[in-house]
């Protein structure tokens, strides 16, 4: 089930790029014009900004890092051509950092304090010539992990829009990969029917986001995520099992790696070996159990969905089981795997699956109540489903574009600058 936080995440855990996001370094260029112009234009108009999306029964998730990217972002600079210099000098001095970390240190460690030194006065600088006017706003929003209809506002912001126009792209970014992965895990996890499922969606994504749709696998009910920082906002840690890196680190030979992680990985981490190597995953499911006995917590088949596993080739050729019920990790392999453990007295070994699994995929898996201890699901989270996740921020109040306007939905929750700073 999803989990429903209703105390709201600090804005500093984000670890925000502030001086990005106040100079619209990160926003579509026509938001950033529109700042200018209210600016030039000494032009201040407090309105109603409403965000919401299309999918019904979705569980909203990201709004405690749009309440921050607002916490730093909403106001001005009070010298913008003193703040835009400094900007780019900043964004020079960041890429020399970049670029003396790959210099050797007996020619660079000066150059870097120095460097670093200079950066820390650009920001202090920067934020010294930014008036921030979060507190000046008014806003209303849902927690994370609460559910939402399609088209029911998720958030409004009551407030001078000159001060926050700027920050409606990435605002809409946070909330809809948020919302994405969150409700695409609820889905999963509930078709699991209460197996844990583990997040393995770090490959599916830029580095830069893994935080953010780690929180949203755990709001959505993910009972792991693949690295330590998906676990960041959460206080959680990486876990996983035996990569195809290590096997072939040992020369393709499964039990040598397996016992290798056995030997050097901490004992509170549960041995789970990876077991198709070779695509014969019952053959090498008993050779890892016997070599490692009662230390062996499970195996793990992920077989690939373009291949047929060695055990049930013969009752394909024979037409005893269909091309697209032998490929991949099926029903059938994963009784095999079983029956073959159990004749040997590995009972205690369970068997995980990962590998294309999809909420429909698992629903399966369970009717037929198949021998499964829990599934690792990646690119399933990240189905955008046709673009319905992307939020829209409108201006409702006191004009509104055709076909928009304030629109009831679920109860909205004041919030107050103290939870977030």
């Amino acid at each position: 089930m999803p989990i429903v936080v209703k105390k709201r995440l600090k804005a500093n855990i984000f670890r925000l790029p502030v001086e990005k996001i106040r100079m619209g370094y990160k926003s579509d260029e026509y938001f950033n014009r529109t700042k200018y112009i209210f600016e030039q234009d000494n032009h201040h108009r407090s309105v109603t900004m409403q965000s919401f999306q299309k999918v019904s029964g979705a569980i909203v998730c990201g709004v405690d890092q749009a309440l921050a990217i607002m916490a730093a972002g909403t106001g001005y600079f009070s010298n913008p051509t003193e703040a835009s210099s400094l900007f780019k000098s900043l964004l020079e001095s960041e890429q020399r950092e970049y670029d003396l970390r790959w210099a050797k240190p007996s020619t660079s460690q000066f150059k870097k304090l120095e460097n670093y030194t200079y950066l820390n006065a650009v920001r202090y600088r920067m934020n010294e010539l930014w008036v921030n006017c979060f507190g000046d706003l008014k806003i209303e929003a849902l927690y994370d992990g609460e559910e939402v209809g399609s088209r029911e506002p998720v958030m409004l912001i009551r407030g001078d829009l000159s001060t926050f126009v700027h920050l409606e792209t990435v605002l809409l970014g946070a909330l809809t990969d948020g919302t994405m992965v969150a409700t695409n895990t609820r889905d999963v996890v509930e078709a699991a029917n209460g197996k844990p499922v583990l997040m393995f969606g770090a490959r599916h994504q830029a580095a830069e986001s893994q935080a953010g749709s780690g929180y949203a696998a755990y709001i959505g009910g993910a009972k792991g995520v693949s690295t330590d920082e998906q676990g960041e906002y959460w206080g959680s840690k990486g876990v996983g099992t035996i990569p195809r890196a290590l096997i072939a680190g040992y020369d393709g030979d499964t039990v040598k790696a397996t016992q290798k992680f056995d030997k050097y990985i901490d004992p509170s981490v549960v041995r789970v070996s990876l077991v198709d190597f070779h695509n014969d995953s019952v053959k090498t499911s008993l050779e890892v159990a016997r070599a490692l006995g009662d230390r062996l917590g499970g195996v793990r088949l992920d077989t690939s969905e373009n291949m047929i596993d060695i055990c049930l080739k013969d009752d394909y050729e024979n037409g005893l089981i269909a091309e697209h019920d032998a490929r991949g990790v099926n029903p059938e392999l994963v009784l095999r795997v079983r029956r073959a453990l159990d004749d040997e007295g590995f009972s205690h070994v369970g068997i995980f699956v990962s590998g294309g699994f999809n909420p429909d995929k698992i629903r399966r898996f369970e009717e037929m109540q198949l021998p499964v201890v829990g599934y690792g699901v990646g690119s399933a989270l990240f189905d955008r489903r046709g673009g319905k996740f992307e939020y829209t921020s409108d201006v409702v109040e006191p004009v509104a574009k055709a076909g928009r306007g304030l629109w009831r939905g679920p109860k909205l929750h004041q919030v107050n600058s103290s939870e977030i700073l």
